[in-house]
């Protein structure tokens, strides 16, 4: 996403921004969107803008904050369409880690921020999207990702970008509109987390337990308990689960025997089996 140098708006939290859908992934591969340079320049003034939320990534061990602008905040507040010219910055920060490796957390629990290592930005601009191919496009927005100093990252997924916000045209392409609106549940929230046969926790990024055995016809039931959202995609089908906030469940039935991958389509480095044995 980018920053609020005139109208930044949008919501990029989900940050799923440079991974593709691993249902679509070979719609990806074929690099729809070529990488390198594009309309969306570095927004100079990303910091100025309105922060309206921040994430711990325990996948990538990044402390994350999301920009943009005040008209953006307020669209999605009132329910209504998110202005041409916004921008949506996600500036991502190495978390401090201790000695073993791991995340140093502050007085509430949260990442301790160390180093700036990337700034992504995704912009809405009247016929931007005519520029890109019809498989991928996400109305009038694009996507670019830069270093923090501004040079534009030429190996950056973008395809992967339109492939990960696509099934979110509903949310004006958003894959956290209630992260923008401030309706998504805080991180004071409780989780009541079930830990039946074929309950399956979303916790610190990770699925719990990572590997579950199901009859065919049975349905696998998954609660997020991550102060950001989830969305289960099986790998290689197109089958996918609604969006996840804090708090919600979300569940898919397996009818075929057989061995399922499936991943988080917004962080497709979380990763889960499914063992789906005949009846």
């Amino acid at each position: 996403m980018s920053r609020n140098t005139s109208k930044l708006s949008t919501v990029f939290v989900g940050l799923a921004l440079f991974a593709a859908t691993v249902a679509d992934v070979s719609v990806a591969q074929q690099a729809l969107v070529p990488p390198g340079p594009n309309k969306l320049k570095f927004p100079q003034s990303w910091d100025k803008g309105v922060m309206y939320a921040t994430v711990d990534r325990h996948d990538t061990k990044q402390y994350r904050e999301f920009y943009t602008s005040a008209e953006a905040v307020q669209a999605a507040k009132d329910g209504k369409e998110i202005p041409n010219g916004t921008v949506i910055t996600l500036a991502a920060y190495a978390a401090k880690v201790d000695a073993d490796g791991k995340p140093v957390k502050d007085a509430n629990g949260r990442f301790v921020k160390d180093k700036l290592v990337a700034v992504n930005s995704m912009q809405k601009e009247a016929g931007w999207g005519a520029d890109i191919p019809a498989a991928v496009r996400n109305g009038d927005w694009i996507y670019q990702s830069f270093s923090p100093d501004g040079q534009v990252n030429d190996k950056a997924n973008l395809t992967g970008c339109f492939q990960c916000h696509l099934p979110f045209a509903k949310d004006q392409y958003l894959t956290n509109l209630a992260k923008l609106a401030g309706t998504f549940p805080g991180a004071a929230t409780t989780v009541a987390l079930k830990s039946g046969p074929t309950d399956v926790a979303i916790n610190g990024f990770l699925f719990g337990p990572g590997a579950i055995k199901v009859t065919a016809g049975q349905k696998v039931t998954w609660t997020n308990a991550d102060d950001t959202p989830h969305q289960i995609t099986v790998t290689g089908k197109q089958q996918r689960s609604e969006l996840m906030l804090k708090g919600q469940s979300a569940t898919l039935q397996f009818d075929e025997a057989g061995n399922i991958a499936y991943v988080c389509g917004l962080h497709p480095g979380m990763k889960g089996t499914i063992e789906v044995v005949a009846r």
